[in-house]
């Protein structure tokens, strides 16, 4: 069973909402992050990203930064542009982008859910990007950017949500990027016994993005369990914050590859290799966004390529080995092109489905040689890979739209 709980909130005020709210903090370089907090000095960025507030060659991850983002956190709730609810509560979280909504539950879930594989992941983590978070929740002593989580959809959440939501919403914006983010509040005894008890009866929740924050938010809390010997589980370092989508909500977008060059084959060379487990069919100067699983678009020379995965790919049955990502890396990217190790050869870059199909065309032109379109991994898919103990490929999933922090926060103790 699932423990999902209502909390305490601190949250801009309804009048400053859209200034505050920002992009996950690992969007950015640090050029980039101090250029969106100069442009908007309420920007949760200065916060997340405290750096800004230092000259460049001042560390990233000195000291002096995690202790700068909590004097500034602090000082945005004394001068009122954060207000602290005095109830527990739930909130609904409604992002809308190019006319498609999904909307989630903004709650806190278990430290111990997550140890004992209740809240599943696919990722690993990587320990250098998790201490910068943990230095930064421990001495900020507060979760500022919340978890994605996904959940197979249930009727009675649902039925409070659509609830909530036909009340005044307590946020309404567009941000820049024309994503529209609404909120309201979920207090009533009556609603939020419900969707407590409809988790308690949900024996499975998946990361479907933010590994790093999950795990980082998870030390913080083990490490408060220790210098607390006497705790009771009841504590808020034993929680840490989420947003828990439904997963007929979510969109996976397409996670495409370029590669630098055609590891010492020739064109026609590489087109012969490639045949031997895709059909290769030349398209010409239209991209080939795939359609269907099992289906692949490939950009070189100024030409488009509709490759297509052989039967005897196609019946590969294995969770992990079955997915799109894997076939072009198992029968394609690593024998023919020499990519061994995804994660650490820099002859591979990966972008996401929301930078579009000309990015790809930019990428081979310019500075890679062959780019690759991807058919995205399903919400069900990625539900599979986990409740089967395995991990996804890197760069298998890119969610939009990304979830805003500064939005709602949620204090240690």
């Amino acid at each position: 069973m699932a423990i999902i709980r209502p909390f305490h909130c601190i949250r801009p005020d309804e009048s400053k909402a859209d200034r505050v709210a920002a992009l996950p903090y690992d969007v950015y370089n640090r050029q980039e992050a101090k250029a969106v907090v100069e442009k908007e000095p309420l920007s949760f960025l200065r916060i997340d990203r405290a750096e800004t507030q230092f000259p460049d060659e001042v560390d990233t991850y000195a000291p002096c930064v995690y202790e700068k983002a909590k004097e500034l956190l602090d000082e945005m709730i004394d001068n009122g542009t954060f207000v602290r609810d005095t109830e527990e509560a739930y909130y609904v979280y409604e992002l809308t982008m190019d006319g498609r909504s999904q909307t989630g539950i903004v709650a806190c879930a278990s430290i111990d859910d997550y140890q004992n594989n209740v809240i599943k992941k696919h990722e690993n983590t990587r320990a250098d990007k998790e201490e910068d978070r943990i230095r930064h929740v421990d001495t900020c002593n507060a979760q500022t950017g919340p978890i994605f989580l996904a959940y197979r959809s249930i009727d009675a959440v649902n039925q409070v949500v659509n609830r909530a939501k036909r009340e005044e919403p307590l946020y309404s914006f567009t941000a820049d990027d024309g994503v529209k983010h609404q909120a309201w509040k979920i207090s009533k005894k009556e609603d939020v016994e419900t969707i407590y008890a409809a988790f308690e009866k949900t024996e499975q929740i998946y990361i479907a993005d933010g590994h790093h924050r999950a795990a980082s938010a998870v030390k913080v809390g083990l490490k408060r369990r220790k210098e607390h010997p006497g705790y009771t589980g009841t504590e808020e370092f034993n929680y840490f914050l989420s947003v828990l989508f439904p997963h007929d909500q979510l969109m996976i977008m397409d996670y495409n590859r370029t590669v630098k060059d055609l590891n010492g084959y020739t064109k026609e060379e590489f087109l012969e290799k490639v045949k031997e487990h895709f059909s290769v069919e030349e398209v010409g100067s239209e991209p080939v966004k795939p359609g269907k699983k099992g289906e692949f678009g490939m950009y070189l020379s100024n030409t488009w390529y509709r490759l297509t995965a052989s039967e005897e790919l196609m019946a590969i049955t294995d969770v992990v080995d079955s997915l799109d990502v894997s076939l072009l890396q198992n029968y394609l990217l690593e024998p023919v092109l020499g990519i061994q190790d995804p994660r650490m050869d820099k002859r591979i870059d990966f972008i996401g489905g929301i930078r579009g199909m000309k990015e790809l065309e930019r990428r081979a032109d310019e500075d890679m040689t062959v780019s690759f379109s991807m058919y995205p991994t399903s919400i069900l898919e990625l539900f599979q890979v986990a409740d089967a103990g395995r991990l996804m490929p890197p760069k298998s999933t890119w969610f939009e739209p990304k979830l805003r922090s500064g939005l709602f926060i949620h204090e240690l103790s």
